[in-house]
């Protein structure tokens, strides 16, 4: 079932064209990337699918209902995870829910089972600065979800972490993904991220930035742990990369 739809999105700053005839669609449960090198407009769409921006031309619509410029209607989840230091990781995680009238002991109780899930268990009275990178972003990535509406937008949420961690979160997400049925729009300039995660991947191109091609990794989820190891991925990535011109 589709989920969200941009249709012929175009947006100019001035002179400047940034986007053109931009369509993309996002199905429930889904997971899709948007690569594209520096400069192709992937952060303009990001703001123009969250309301942000109000495109020149062209239409959003989650569940059918338009939301073109509308913001609060989709969650968006930049790179830093941006916790307040001085509030206990709850009260960060609950801060959309009180923001949009709900009493902190109830928003408490709204988000505290969802701790377990998230692997945040222990860490609710903590402080930001008590928690790992890794356990950082997934207080981030919890906060998101409390005011998804079930779609996330996700600015390259895992870029700040080391490779080793970046492995372990990405296994962690799909899994967790997975039981909370979370439809999902990356931006990403890691190519193996967006085929580990993705079940299909836009590649944004040019200036003004125009949707190229899309992939479908055509590979069942849970993937095997060693899938980034296997021939058919490294054909995707040789397929991106020469989309990409990066060769």
């Amino acid at each position: 079932m589709e989920i969200l739809k941009a249709e012929k999105i175009n947006k100019s700053f001035g002179e400047k064209h940034v986007l053109k005839d931009v369509s993309l669609s996002l199905n429930e449960g889904e997971i899709i990337s948007l690569l594209g090198v520096s400069g192709s407009g992937k952060t303009t769409l990001f703001n123009v699918l969250s309301g942000i921006y109000t495109p020149d031309s062209g239409k959003v619509y989650l569940k059918d209902k338009d939301i073109t410029g509308k913001p609060g209607e989709i969650s968006y989840m930049l790179q830093k995870d941006l916790l307040f230091p001085y509030r206990k990781v709850i009260d960060n995680v609950c801060l959309p829910l009180i923001l949009s009238g709900t009493k902190k002991k109830e928003a408490r109780k709204i988000a505290a089972p969802l701790f377990k899930t998230f692997g945040l268990e222990g860490t609710e009275l903590q402080y930001p600065s008590q928690l790992s990178g890794g356990m950082r972003q997934r207080a981030a990535l919890l906060r998101t979800y409390l005011s998804s509406h079930g779609v996330a937008l996700l600015d390259e949420p895992f870029s700040a972490l080391d490779t080793i961690t970046k492995s372990s979160i990405h296994k962690w997400y799909l899994d967790v993904m997975n039981e909370i049925n979370l439809s999902t729009v990356f931006i990403t300039h890691d190519i193996d991220e967006a085929i580990l995660l993705s079940d299909r991947i836009y590649i944004l191109s040019g200036a003004p930035g125009t949707i190229t091609t899309e992939i479908k990794i055509d590979v069942p989820k849970p993937r095997d742990k060693d899938f980034n190891l296997t021939e058919e991925f490294l054909n995707y990535k040789r397929q991106i990369v020469n989309i990409l011109h990066l060769s």
